[in-house]
Formats: C-alpha cells, sequence, structure tokens
C-alpha cells in the first residue's frame, strides 16, 4: 500500500473511530420536603412564603435533566415565574458546596435553562449541521479524487501480477472506507437533524413557560437542569422576583457507559 493510499484510510478510519458513543445517566431523588409516592413517583413539596413548588424527576435528557415542577401561588399578587429562576448548587457526599470543573475557585452553581434562548441555539445549531455535512461532502470529494488518481497513476506502471493484486486490494479498500464516511456523515447529519428537531419541540410545547400565575393558580411544566455529574446532590432553589427562595434538596445518581465497562456513583 503506497504512502497515499495508507493516509487516505488513515484519515477515514481516524473519523469513523471518533464516533464512538459514551452514554451518562443521571436520575434524582427528592432528598428533603414533604416526600411521598405519586403514581409510582418520587415526589416532593416545599412552601415559603405562600409560594409552593412540587417537584419529581422526569428524565434525563442529553445535555439536562428535566424535573416536573408545579409552581402554585397562594399570595394576594401575582406571581411572574420565570424557569430561569431556578438556581442549583452541585452539592458533595457530605453536602458541601463543590468547586466549579470551570473555575475551581468558585462554587458551582447554575441556572436552570431558559426555553425562549435555547430556541435560539437551536436554530443555530441547525444551521451549523447544514454547514458541517457541506464540508463534510468537500472533504469526501477531496478524498475520492486522490484514491482515484493513485489508483489510474499505480495501474500505469508496470508490475507483476502480486504487486497488481495487492494494489487492487489496497485501492478497492480505500474507495469501500470513502463510501462508509460518506454513509456515515449522512446517518450523522439525520440522527442530529432528528434530534433539534425534538429540542425545538422540547422548549415550544414541554418546558415550563415565563408567565404570570394569578392568586390561587398555578402552572406546570418541565425545568431543565443542566447537568452536573460531578454532584452526589443537587441543591435547588427557587426565588421568584421579590420573594423569599423555596429550596429543594435531590439526591442523584449517575451511570456512565462506555464499551463494556460501567460506572456508578
Amino acid at each position: 500500500m503506497n504512502a497515499r493510499i495508507a493516509l487516505i484510510t488513515t484519515l477515514v478510519t481516524t473519523t469513523l473511530a471518533s464516533c464512538a458513543p459514551t452514554v451518562s445517566r443521571l436520575t434524582l431523588q427528592p432528598a428533603s420536603g414533604d416526600m411521598m409516592m405519586l403514581d409510582g413517583r418520587a415526589v416532593t413539596k416545599a412552601e415559603r412564603g405562600n409560594v409552593v413548588v412540587v417537584a419529581s424527576f422526569e428524565r434525563e435528557e442529553y445535555d439536562y435533566v428535566a424535573l416536573d415542577i408545579e409552581i402554585k401561588n397562594h399570595t394576594t399578587l401575582p406571581l411572574d415565574v420565570n424557569p430561569a429562576d431556578f438556581r442549583l448548587v452541585a452539592l458533595g457526599e457530605s453536602r458541601d458546596t463543590l468547586s466549579d470543573p470551570k473555575t475551581p475557585t468558585l462554587p458551582y452553581l447554575r441556572a436552570a435553562a431558559n426555553p425562549g434562548y435555547e430556541s435560539g441555539r437551536v436554530e443555530l445549531k441547525q444551521k451549523r449541521e447544514v454547514k458541517r455535512l457541506k464540508t463534510a461532502k468537500i472533504i469526501n470529494t477531496v478524498l475520492l479524487v486522490a484514491t482515484i488518481a493513485s489508483d489510474i497513476s499505480s495501474s500505469a506502471n508496470n508490475r507483476s501480477f502480486g504487486e497488481w493484486r495487492s494494489n487492487r486490494i489496497s485501492h478497492d479498500a480505500a474507495y469501500q472506507l470513502v463510501n462508509i464516511k460518506r454513509a456515515a456523515d449522512h446517518g450523522t447529519f439525520a440522527n442530529r437533524m432528528q434530534r433539534y428537531d425534538y429540542e425545538a419541540y422540547r422548549w415550544r410545547e414541554l418546558a415550563l413557560k415565563v408567565t404570570t400565575v394569578a392568586p390561587g393558580e398555578s402552572v406546570r411544566g418541565l425545568v431543565f437542569l443542566p447537568k452536573m455529574p460531578q454532584a452526589q446532590y443537587i441543591g435547588l432553589t427557587y426565588a421568584a422576583p421579590e420573594q423569599e427562595g423555596v429550596s429543594l434538596l435531590f439526591r442523584q445518581t449517575e451511570t456512565v457507559t462506555k464499551g463494556r465497562k460501567n460506572r456508578k456513583k
């Protein structure tokens, strides 16, 4: 196999190998508040300043952990609700505040996702994915042209049958790898666009919206918390403007799967 074919094969196989999946699953269980089992699900409730928050774990989803949350307004005034007003703090086994992985001198704090902002990000992801596929098509064309040029050049030389056979095998393999990469690129594009379509639906239909809740009324929806896989506990606080914060605590369990190895925390 000549150096050009070796380079093409290395480029293609390296690209395909980089797609090996790592799967992480997170679950949350209530560890504070008025806890109960409702329809087989652990639910917790906390109240402060006549604002009630009822929460249960829904599912782990991509970069988020989703909680099914209902906010009840028992005050005498309208209550402005914004899911981004939910604040998270990552806690260790002894419920001490962990350091931020990105900035170790700061505590590990995050805010819940803002559906309006995330909807805009989905549109950018879709545009970026279309651009990525166009780039992949150009690379695949370059690889194919290089393989054809190498095939023609090497076939023009006088070779023994053994050399011809080896050259034919190496080039056929290169053609096959280019075709495999092309199929993988299109498969990745389709999978990612399907995911982004769901994300758009998630922020539009499932997520708790920015709204105003009248006295005596309530609102319910999914609140998406950014993953904090290092945490053993998640401290969650809902603090509406000019209201006292309502706090809840959840025990977090993580399972990471890569290949045949599992790790639980």
